[in-house]
């Protein structure tokens, strides 16, 4: 392998892994498909996390996680699909500098070129947040997509 190849994934290894957006929690998974030789189910998982820039938003994003062997050595590449829902859990306050189709959210879907992510936009004419969640991949992304709004309410104090 060249030193340019080599050079390439290495970097490309180093950027799936370096995110400077929202860090997600684990929820909880469910097995969806059984694997009889030990090697782990495939599932489908639940995690949450915050807008980085907007205090008060918390999203969930459900995915699916293929298991196996592949799966357990994380060399397999889940499916493009995703589910998103986000709320208001207290008051709302947005960072200055916002632009719509900010990236909030960044997940590694295979070893190195396909990843889950949530953008946002702000409705202006509704007051509403809208978060975009889809996967691309650097040759060829999915027209799968799901979408969360959060319409920004008064917040009572108590």
């Amino acid at each position: 392998m060249s030193l340019v190849v080599r050079a390439f994934f290495s970097v490309a290894l180093i950027a799936s892994c370096v995110s400077l957006n929202a860090h997600a929690e684990d929820v909880g998974c469910v097995s969806t498909t059984f694997r009889m030789l030990g090697a782990a189910n495939d599932k489908i998982c639940v995690e949450s996390f915050k807008d980085p820039d907007v205090e008060g938003v918390v999203c969930h994003v459900s995915r699916a996680k293929t298991g196996g062997l592949k799966g357990a050595i994380g060399l397999a590449e889940d499916t493009s699909d995703a589910a998103i829902a986000c709320r208001q859990v207290g008051p709302i306050s947005i960072k200055d500098g916002i632009k719509d189709g900010d990236e909030v959210f960044k997940e590694s879907r295979s070893l190195l070129f396909k990843k889950l992510q949530v953008v946002r936009f702000f409705d202006k004419p509704n007051n509403t947040l809208v978060y975009l969640s889809y996967s691309d991949r650097v040759i060829e992304g999915s027209p799968k997509n799901s979408i969360s709004t959060v319409p920004i309410m008064p917040w009572a104090n108590k």
